[in-house]
Order: structure tokens, then sequence, then C-alpha cells
């Protein structure tokens, strides 16, 4: 009985957990796209950054979203491995690739050039959505566990 209970609860838990993460990309999503449709507006050091850093924090929550169960820190380094070799990636040349880069929803996905920028950018916005990511689980998981103590208080 308890345990069936868990399972449930768990599923709660992990479904309520990715449609926040799912938020958060919709979000980062929203602030990349603007950030470089209205580059011109913001402060050159923003206008510069922000769009790869916020992509990059982008595939962290992607990971955090489907892959619950994994802790942050190896989500952080799956996300910083697929940017690097989206990265990379960029150094190789085909007619194809090059043609699917040439489209806007290519260009944003596999990028155009390689920059080791890019790299430091990418691992910027990692870290700190990582060092968000873990204060907020902790918040929840305090919060978890005085609501918990108050059910067994009941």
């Amino acid at each position: 009985m308890r345990s069936e209970r868990k399972i449930r609860h768990r599923r709660r838990f992990h479904a309520r957990k990715r449609a926040v993460y799912l938020l958060a990309v919709l979000v980062v999503m929203l602030l990349g796209l603007s950030s470089r449709a209205f580059a011109d507006s913001l402060p050159l050091f923003w206008a510069e950054h922000a769009g790869d850093a916020l992509w990059a924090a982008m595939v962290y929550l992607l990971f955090r979203m489907l892959l619950p169960d994994y802790r942050t820190w190896t989500c952080a380094i799956g996300a910083l491995l697929f940017s690097f070799g989206i990265e990379c990636s960029q150094l190789y040349r085909a007619d194809w690739l090059d043609a699917l880069r040439s489209t806007t929803l290519g260009a944003l996905v596999l990028g155009r050039g390689f920059l080791v920028m890019d790299l430091v950018r990418y691992t910027a916005g990692i870290v700190a959505f990582w060092v968000v990511d873990v204060g907020v689980l902790h918040l929840w998981s305090r919060r978890s566990k005085r609501n918990s103590s108050k059910e067994e208080q009941a």
C-alpha cells in the first residue's frame, strides 16, 4: 500500500517537475530569440553573448525535463557535451549540411560557423542555470520536507 502511494507521488512529482522545466524552456527560448531580435536595444555585452548562453541554458533545461531522475550535474555535463558537439560540428562542411544551416531553424539549432568564444558562452549559460536549478531544487525539497512532516504530525 505504502509503496503504491510512493510510486504515485513520484509520478506526480516528475510530471510537475517536467511541466516546470517545460515552462522554463519556453521562457528561455523566448528570451534567447528576443536577445537576437532586439540586439540593437541591448547593451553590447548582452547583445553579443546572451543568445548563445541562453541557447545552452535551454539545452540544459531540456536535459532536465527529459531526464528528471538524473542528477543536475549529470544533465549539466550532458548539455555541455551536446552544445560543444554542435559547435564542433560546424567545422565539418558538406553541401547538404550547409543548406540545412542556411535555413532559419537550421541556423538556430546547428549554428553557422565555429567560434571558440561560443564554447565559453555555452559554459557560462549552463553553469548559471545549473546554479539556479540547484538552488530552486534545494528550496523545493526543504518546502516538501516541511509539508511532509506536517502531514505526519496530523
